[in-house]
This record gives structure tokens, C-alpha cells and sequence, in this order.
């Protein structure tokens, strides 16, 4: 067994402190990896939070992991010693539904075992990626593309597959009208993803304040959404919309910007109930949807084709002394964009 150190919080109003992990020996298909970077997803938030339900604290948190395999079990074949390597959202799932025989893990009937705040098959609680070291089943390791750097790859195993996921589920692509709502740590993302696939892309944002990123990143318009015109003068345009805000925001505003057929995605996930009124999905056969990150198969097709386009978040590496301080920031909606954590500094 490998003894980790790590940061944990012991409850939904406390600081994060140092700490210990034990983390099990490794099982024949295991693979112990040293942990690099970890990047900080408000799903960490919201959990540390107790904003999602009840948390068996103390909780290490942290899904978007990017290390070096350090030691493997004698029956793994995929990975070998030295290899670089990434863990999303999910460490296990049941391998025998019908969702996971067909690669969506993050839909196993049984439950998917999460990367923290789960229980693994060994009736032992999950813990995270705020850690020096994690042990996984081969299975749900992916390989991470020499040509991205591990800092950078921390946020797509969490940032990256969420909004891949329903952008390819959707066929997003040549001739088709994509919208971003929100500009964060997954809507920076999602315009990148999107206009690499060729779709047209407008970001729907609070403001304009990072209007000049959003255009950057390949957006060809930005809205503020605070205009009221904004609504009026986009009605009925886009094929798609890709919402990425984790707060309660007035849905049956943005179906109104679905084109016929048109589909809006929640991908964000706020504490407070959504409301949809029936009339804004009949008239148009709009749909609205939601979308859980992707499976391990997918992850690993969203990793090559960033690698293949220059896909990388923009990031802001901190300490492991500065994740509360961060917690704030991302809170307060004062990064760009992505917060990852130097494990080293653990």
C-alpha cells in the first residue's frame, strides 16, 4: 500500500487541510499512478460544499488527474511504468450492463463508482485527485497524447469530456448553429471543441467582459445576456445550445433561441431545480437535454482529438496551499479558466 499525502475537507464550511490517504494494494488489473496535477471543477465545489446531498466527510476531492504510472498489477496490459496517464469522473463502473457494454460507463444502471464521494467494490470510500498518488483500474485510465502537457490535460478528463460529449452527441459540426451558454471553465471549452469540429459558434454570456477571449478562442459572435435585445434578435437561430452554467437561469428564455428541432444541453449542474414551461418545446419541437461527461472510450477520443486540433484549456496552476483561496475565485467567477492544483506542492 501507498500512503498519499493529500488535502481534505472535513466538512461543508471548513478550510482544506493536509492530511493522509491509504491507498489500497494493487489488485492484478491495477494501476498506482503519481499524481502531478489536478485540476478544480466546481463539481468539487459543490461537493465539498454538501450542496448535492449528504457527504461522508472527511472528502478529498478532485476528477481531473494527470500523473505517471508508477507501479502496475501483474495482469495489466495497457500501461506500463513511466507512461503518461490521466482519471476522470468515474474509477469503476459494473462492466456487465447494457450501458457498459456499449462504452457509456457514465450511464452503468448499477452506478458508477466516482472518482471521490463513492464507494469503491471494495466497500472502501473513494478519494480524489488532491493527492499525491491513486490507485485504478486499468480500465478506466487513459492514455494521455504526447503533444499535451500534463498541466493542461488535468481539465479535460472533467472540462473536456463534458462538453465533447453532448457537442458529438449532437452532431455538432459543418452548417450547424452552436451556442455556449456561460464563458467558464467548461464554456471556454466548449467554443473551442465546437468551432474545431467546424460548427458556427455563438457565446451567450452574463456580460461582455471576455468577449475578446470568446472571439478568440473561435466564437464568431458573443452576446451579453443581461440585454434583453440579446433574446429578441437571436430567437429561433441555433441548432444546438450547450449550457455550462451550474445556476438556476431562466431556460425557457434560452429555448427560445432553438431553431426547429433544435436541442438545448444542460451540462452545468446547479443545487436548485430547473423550470421548463411545455409551450416553449410543442410549438417548435424543441428538445431540452442533459449530458453526463462521456465514457471511457469516448474520454479517450475527446484526449486524441485535442490532440490532433491544439486543444488546451487556459489555466492557472496554484498550490496546494491555495485550493480555498481558488474555491473563492471560481465562486466569484475570477478565473481564466481553469484552476489546477501542482501536486508537487502537496
Amino acid at each position: 500500500m501507498v500512503t498519499a499525502k493529500a488535502r481534505a475537507v472535513n466538512g461543508p464550511d471548513q478550510n482544506f487541510r493536509e492530511t493522509e490517504v491509504t491507498r489500497r494494494e494493487l489488485d492484478t488489473t491495477d494501476v498506482l499512478i503519481e499524481i502531478k496535477f489536478a485540476g478544480i471543477c466546481h463539481s468539487d465545489i459543490h461537493t465539498a460544499h454538501g450542496e448535492w446531498g449528504e457527504v461522508n466527510y472527511p472528502l478529498i476531492p478532485g476528477h481531473e488527474i494527470a500523473g505517471i504510472v508508477s507501479d502496475i498489477g501483474e495482469n495489466v496490459t495497457k500501461y506500463k511504468v513511466g507512461d503518461r496517464v490521466g482519471v476522470g469522473c468515474m474509477v469503476d463502473s459494473c462492466g456487465e450492463c447494457e450501458n457498459c457494454r456499449e462504452g457509456e460507463e457514465q450511464y452503468c444502471l448499477k452506478g458508477n463508482i466516482p472518482t471521490y464521494a463513492g464507494t469503491d467494490k471494495y466497500g472502501e470510500p473513494t478519494q480524489g485527485g488532491y493527492s499525491t498518488h491513486i490507485v485504478v483500474t486499468e480500465e478506466f485510465v487513459l492514455s494521455i497524447p504526447d503533444s499535451i502537457g500534463l498541466d493542461e490535460a488535468a481539465p479535460l478528463l472533467c472540462a473536456g469530456i463534458t462538453t465533447f460529449s453532448p457537442l458529438n452527441h449532437w452532431n455538432a459540426g459543418p452548417g450547424k448553429k452552436v451556442a455556449v451558454v456561460g464563458m467558464g471553465g467548461l464554456g471556454h471549452m466548449a467554443v473551442k471543441i465546437a468551432h474545431a469540429m467546424g460548427a458556427e459558434v455563438t457565446v451567450l454570456s452574463r456580460t461582455l467582459n471576455k468577449k475578446e477571449d470568446g472571439l478568440q478562442f473561435g466564437a464568431k459572435s458573443y452576446f451579453a445576456t443581461s440585454d434583453e435585445d440579446t433574446f429578441t434578435e437571436l430567437a429561433g437561430t441555433f441548432d444546438l445550445i450547450i449550457n455550462t452554467v451550474s445556476a438556476k437561469i431562466d431556460l425557457n428564455a434560452y429555448l427560445s433561441l432553438l431553431a426547429l428541432n433544435g436541442s438545448l444541453v444542460n451540462v452545468g449542474a446547479p443545487a436548485e431545480p430547473l423550470e421548463v414551461n411545455a409551450f416553449s418545446l410543442i410549438p417548435h419541437r424543441r428538445s431540452f437535454a442533459g449530458s453526463l461527461i462521456g465514457g471511457i472510450r469516448e474520454t479517450q477520443d475527446m484526449l486524441n482529438f485535442c490532440a490532433e486540433h491544439n486543444i488546451a484549456p487556459n489555466i492557472e496552476i496554484i498550490s496546494a496551499d491555495d485550493i480555498d483561496h481558488a474555491y473563492k475565485r471560481v465562486l466569484d467567477s475570477d478565473v481564466k479558466y481553469r484552476f489546477v492544483i501542482d501536486i508537487s506542492t502537496m
